[in-house]
């Protein structure tokens, strides 16, 4: 009997203990969001009070994965999504664009718009109010204005 009991404890712990080791991650879209609502912190501080993480292996997670990722968009010319100038999406990932967790890739796409792309593999990371992308993005917008002024 006594055997028994060791076992049992032996299957829960193995399975409560792989359970806990799974991320949570916040998950929000700011072109989700309603008219005069900035929930996921596309212009103001990300509020972790009215957003929790969730497990990104459970069926609470809206993409499954085993990293976090804060992604930022921003456009230097006007409006790009639902009357808003910036977007920010943050949520669950399995694949990295570089392959690379732990660090921010940036870029511009052809229309002009600025993104921004973070990864971290800690618990709610990717709830921080920056990755420092706001001096980032100020750099990189200032840079396209600039060119886009003296190369007319």
């Amino acid at each position: 009997m006594a055997i028994d009991k060791r076992i049992e404890f032996c299957i829960e712990n193995y399975f409560l203990r792989s359970g806990c080791e799974a991320i949570r991650c916040y998950q929000c879209s700011s072109d989700t969001d309603q008219k005069g609502e900035d929930l996921c912190g596309a212009y103001g501080k990300f509020d972790k009070e009215r957003n929790i993480p969730a497990e990104c292996s459970s069926d609470e997670s809206h993409t499954p994965g085993t990293f976090c990722v804060k992604l930022t968009q921003q456009s230097p010319r006007g409006f790009i999504w639902n009357g808003r100038w910036r977007q920010v999406i943050r949520r669950c990932a399995s694949v990295s664009s570089t392959g690379v967790t732990g660090v921010c890739n940036w870029g511009v796409y052809e229309n002009g718009i600025y993104w921004q792309e973070c990864s971290c593999s800690e618990d709610s990371c990717n709830g921080a109010p920056t990755f420092s992308s706001l001096s980032t993005i100020t750099f990189v917008t200032l840079s396209v204005l600039l060119s886009i002024l003296f190369t007319r």
